[in-house]
């Protein structure tokens, strides 16, 4: 077998391991790509989706471990520099104790568009079971990676359909409207009373 033989079957076995940390690193963008593949034959569903998950679940448990055991050293040391003070923890801390369950599950199906990776951290800080916290990000992560796996799916539909120079400008498209959406739900969640 030839060396290049070798580093294609390589690379054949490692995209579902490539897949796996880049979702580590930056989901949703992984989930939309991998979709888009998906509809381009370069991966089979059941083990991109499992490798999906389990990517997406690795970074939810490192947040969750660095908000209960680093972030109250931090907002202790340098809280004063972001006006976080006690009195806004606690009314964070509060807040979230009511609606615990809601916050985390709504987070995780909206991954990306706020406060996501905060709420990950405070979930940690504030002690949440991690079984309960696990369990709600499983199930919201199975909606929110099917979800862009299909968005990422039906451009790659549009995308094999068309032909010629029109396929640049409707890539061109869809990369603007993916990430005017992203600006538009940003900016919407960021004026709302957190």
């Amino acid at each position: 077998m030839s060396w290049y033989q070798q580093l294609l079957n390589f690379l054949g076995f490692s995209r579902y391991a490539l897949v796996f940390v880049g979702c580590i690193v930056e989901g949703p963008i992984v989930m939309i790509t991998s979709g888009f593949l998906l509809r381009a034959a370069q991966f089979q569903i059941l083990p991109l989706y499992l490798s999906l998950m389990a990517g997406d679940l690795t970074a939810d448990f490192v947040w969750y471990a660095v908000g209960r055991w680093g972030a109250r050293t931090l907002i202790n040391k340098f809280g004063k520099y972001f006006n976080i003070t006690a009195e806004v923890i606690a009314k964070i801390e509060k807040r979230f104790r009511a609606y615990q369950d809601k916050i985390l599950f709504i987070n995780k199906i909206t991954m990306g568009f706020g406060f996501s990776l905060a709420t990950l951290i405070v979930a940690g800080m504030l002690h949440v079971p991690f079984k309960r916290y696990a369990a709600l990000n499983f199930l919201g992560g199975f909606i929110w990676t099917a979800f862009l796996l299909i968005v990422g799916y039906f451009f790659g539909n549009i995308y094999f359909s068309l032909v010629g120079p029109i396929r640049h400008v409707f890539i061109v498209f869809a990369v603007v409207i993916v990430i005017f959406t992203l600006w538009a739900v940003n900016n919407y969640l960021a004026k709302q009373e957190i």
